[in-house]
C-alpha cells in the first residue's frame, strides 16, 4: 500500500550533521575527508521527526547515527576521531562536543523524546556515560534509507486464505477510519471477533487496506523504535489473542505502543487493555452474499444458491470447504462441497467425535405419528435459514436459525439412529458430544469447554448429538449448599447458550423428567421414542437379520410377540447369534437367536419369557 520511495541525495538534515562532523574532522587532521552524500527518504525523515517531537539537536543527533549505518567513510571518520577511546559509533560525549549550541548534553540525551520513540538506543558497555556509544535500530536506519527491514518480533502478515463478503468489505472501510489521518489517537485498539484465525486475518487485512496501510503481525515483546517504525512505514500491527470463554488476556507490553493495534481474538473472552477500544464481530454473510462467495470457488450460480440457501457458513468456513474440494482436483458442484464439507470439520474434531451413519429410512422402525414428526424436523432443519421470510417484524428482528430437539425415550429405541438419520438428510456431519471429556471438577472449566464447543460446532455447522443429555442439561434444584448453588448456574449458563446457539443440537434422554422444565421453551421439537410393540418388533429383527438364515417366519412371529426388545438389544441379539453361526460356517438358526436372546435377558437381569416351540 505504500507510495513508490522517493530519495534525496541527503536531507538537510544529514548534511547539517555531516557539515558539523567534518568540522571536528579537521581539527584532528582529517582535512581530506569529503562528506559523502547519503541517499535518504526525505518523507519517512520528516515523519520520524514529527511523530517523536524531536529538537533541533536530537533530530541531527538522529540524523548523524544514520549516516553512521549508511555510509563506511563516515563510519571511519568517527572511529578516527574518537580514537582511542571509541569505535566507530557514535560516543555520547561526541553527540554533545557536537551539537551544543543546540542544547544537546550527555544528561539531556539519556532521556531525550528520540530515545523514547527508540530512535536512539544506547549501549551497553561499562564505561563512564559520555564514552558509551549511540546508535539507531537497523530497521529504522533501513526504513529511513527507503528500504524495509522487519524489526525483531515482526513478520508480514499471510496472504488471505479467506474472501470476504461485500459487506464486510464495507464495514472493513467504516472502521479503517479509525486508523486513518493524524486527528486519531495512537493507543487505538479494534478487537476483530473471529471464528477463525484465518478469517480474523483477512479482516484486518481489509482494514490496512482502506487505511492504506500494509498489516503485519507482532510475534514478540516491542522492539526499540517499534512504534516509529510502524509510522513512518504505514504499517498497521496486528496482534493474534485467542481467549477461552470466560478469560481474560491483557496485551501486557503491547498495550503500551505508541501506535494503533488490531488485536485478532476469537468469539469467547475478553481483551483486556486500556486503550480507545472498539470491537468488529463477524457475522454470518446472508444467503446472498454466501451465494456470491461459493460462486468465487467454482460453483455454478444455480449450485452456488443451492450450497447458500442449505448451509449456514461463515466467510472462513467457506474458504476452509472450498480449498479442501479444490485439493481434490474435482470439478466444483454441490455435491463435491458437500462431500468436503463432510471430510473437513475444522476444530470441532478436537472436541467432540464423529458419529456418522449410512442410515436410511427404511433402517429406522419407527410408529407413524414419530416418522412425521421426524420427517417434520427434518424439514425444519433444511428450512432453517428462510423459516423466518415473509413473518412478521417481531420474528424477523430477534430470529435465531439455531434448531433444538430433544429425543426422549429408552435406550435402544432409535434415537441415535434418528440422529444420524437427519444429520445425513441434512448434508451435515454428525458430531456426538462426549460429556466426561466437557465436564470438570474445576469451577467454570464445564462451560468453558461447552462455550468453545459450540463456537467450533456454529463454525463448521455440524449436527451436535447429547447423548444422556440429562448429566448436562438436568433440572435446578433447591440451594442446600455451594455444590448446589455452581450446579444451578451451570444449567443456567446452559439455558441461556443453547437459545444462542445458531446450529442443530439434538439432545437424547432416557427420561423427559429428569430435564429442567425451561428447556421445553427452548426446545423446537420434543419427540418420544417409545418402545416398539410386536408388529414393530417384528420389522426390528428383518431389519436386523435380513434374509440370510434359517429361521422361520412362524419362529421369528412368536420371538417378536414374547420377546419384549428394543432396537439396541435386538441388535445385540443377532450379532451374538451371528457369531454362534459362523463359528461353525453355517447360517443362523433358531438355536442360536434363542441363545443369544437368553444372554441378553441375563445381562438386563430380568427372567427370560417362555419362547413355545412352534
Amino acid at each position: 500500500m505504500n507510495a513508490p520511495t522517493i530519495l534525496a541525495r541527503s536531507s538537510t538534515l544529514v548534511s547539517d550533521a555531516l557539515d558539523r562532523l567534518a568540522a571536528v574532522s579537521r581539527t584532528v587532521g582529517h582535512s581530506d575527508w569529503i562528506p559523502p552524500e547519503i541517499p535518504v527518504c526525505d518523507a519517512r525523515l520528516d515523519e520520524a521527526v514529527a511523530f517523536a517531537g524531536l529538537e533541533r539537536g536530537e533530530a541531527l543527533t538522529m540524523a548523524l547515527l544514520l549516516a553512521v549505518e549508511c555510509d563506511a567513510s563516515v563510519a571511519r571518520t568517527i572511529a578516527a576521531i574518537q580514537a582511542p577511546v571509541g569505535g566507530a559509533r557514535v560516543l555520547a560525549g561526541l553527540a554533545a562536543s557536537l551539537f551544543a549550541h543546540e542544547g544537546i548534553s550527555v544528561a539531556r540525551l539519556w532521556s531525550c523524546h528520540a530515545v523514547r520513540a527508540g530512535l536512539i538506543t544506547w549501549g551497553d558497555e561499562a564505561a563512564p556515560m559520555p564514552e558509551r556509544s549511540l546508535a539507531m535500530p537497523s530497521p529504522l536506519a533501513a526504513a529511513l534509507s527507503g528500504f524495509t527491514a522487519l524489526p525483531t518480533g515482526v513478520k508480514e502478515l499471510s496472504s488471505p486464505l479467506v474472501e470476504l463478503p461485500q459487506g464486510a468489505r464495507k464495514a472493513a472501510g467504516v472502521h479503517a477510519r479509525m486508523f486513518a489521518g493524524d486527528r486519531h489517537p495512537r493507543t487505538t485498539l479494534l478487537v476483530v471477533r473471529a471464528p477463525c484465525s484465518a478469517e480474523g486475518e483477512a479482516m484486518a487485512k481489509a482494514i490496512a487496506g482502506s487505511a492504506n496501510l500494509d498489516p503485519c503481525e507482532l510475534t514478540d515483546a516491542p522492539a526499540p523504535g517499534l512504534a516509529t517504525w510502524l509510522r513512518v512505514m504505514r504499517r498497521l500491527a496486528v496482534l493474534h489473542r485467542h481467549a477461552a470463554p470466560g478469560e481474560a488476556i491483557e496485551l501486557g507490553p503491547f498495550d503500551l505502543l505508541d501506535a494503533p493495534l488490531v488485536v485478532i481474538a476469537g468469539a469467547e473472552g475478553q481483551i483486556v487493555s486500556a486503550r480507545n477500544r472498539r470491537e468488529w464481530r463477524a457475522g454470518v454473510p446472508g444467503e446472498r452474499e454466501r451465494t456470491e462467495l461459493w460462486t468465487r470457488w467454482g460453483l455454478s450460480k444455480k449450485e452456488a444458491r443451492g450450497a447458500a440457501r442449505r448451509y449456514r457458513h461463515s466467510s472462513g468456513r467457506i474458504a476452509e470447504i472450498g480449498r479442501e474440494h479444490s485439493a481434490s482436483g474435482n470439478k466444483a458442484s454441490l455435491g463435491g462441497i458437500a462431500g468436503a464439507m463432510m471430510t473437513s470439520a475444522g476444530r470441532i474434531n478436537a472436541l467432540a467425535r464423529r458419529t456418522d451413519g449410512n442410515v436410511s429410512r427404511s433402517d429406522i422402525v419407527l410408529p407413524p405419528s414419530l416418522s412425521d414428526s421426524l420427517d417434520r424436523l427434518r424439514d425444519r432443519i433444511l428450512l432453517r435459514n428462510q423459516l423466518h421470510e415473509g413473518l412478521g417484524p417481531t420474528i424477523a428482528a430477534a430470529y435465531r436459525p439455531g434448531v433444538r430437539a430433544l429425543f426422549s425415550g429408552e435406550s435402544g429405541t432409535g434415537k441415535t439412529l434418528a440422529a444420524q438419520w437427519l444429520a445425513r438428510e441434512a448434508g451435515l456431519p454428525c458430531y456426538r458430544v462426549d460429556l466426561a471429556a466437557l465436564t470438570s471438577k474445576w469451577i467454570g472449566e464445564t462451560e468453558k469447554n461447552l462455550s468453545s464447543l459450540f463456537e467450533a460446532a456454529e463454525h463448521s455447522d455440524v449436527l451436535l448429538f447429547f447423548d444422556e443429555a440429562d448429566a448436562l442439561f438436568g433440572a435446578r434444584t433447591d440451594v442446600g449448599d455451594a455444590h448446589d448453588r455452581y450446579a444451578n448456574a451451570q444449567t443456567n449458563f446452559l439455558l441461556q447458550r443453547i437459545e444462542e446457539y445458531d446450529g442443530v443440537a439434538l439432545l437424547a434422554t432416557n427420561s423427559r423428567s429428569r430435564f429442567d422444565p425451561a428447556f421445553a421453551r427452548r426446545l423446537d421439537a420434543v419427540l418420544e421414542f417409545p418402545l416398539p410393540d410386536a408388529p414393530a418388533r417384528r420389522k426390528l429383527w428383518d431389519c436386523h437379520l435380513g434374509t440370510d438364515h434359517r429361521v422361520s417366519v412362524r419362529r421369528l412371529d412368536r420371538i417378536a410377540a414374547e420377546v419384549d426388545f428394543a432396537g439396541g438389544h435386538v441388535r445385540n441379539v443377532a450379532l451374538a447369534a451371528s457369531a454362534r453361526a459362523r463359528a461353525q460356517d453355517r447360517q443362523i438358526e433358531s438355536a442360536d437367536l434363542e441363545a443369544a436372546i437368553a444372554e441378553e435377558y441375563a445381562k438386563l437381569g430380568r427372567s427370560l419369557p417362555s419362547l413355545l416351540p412352534d
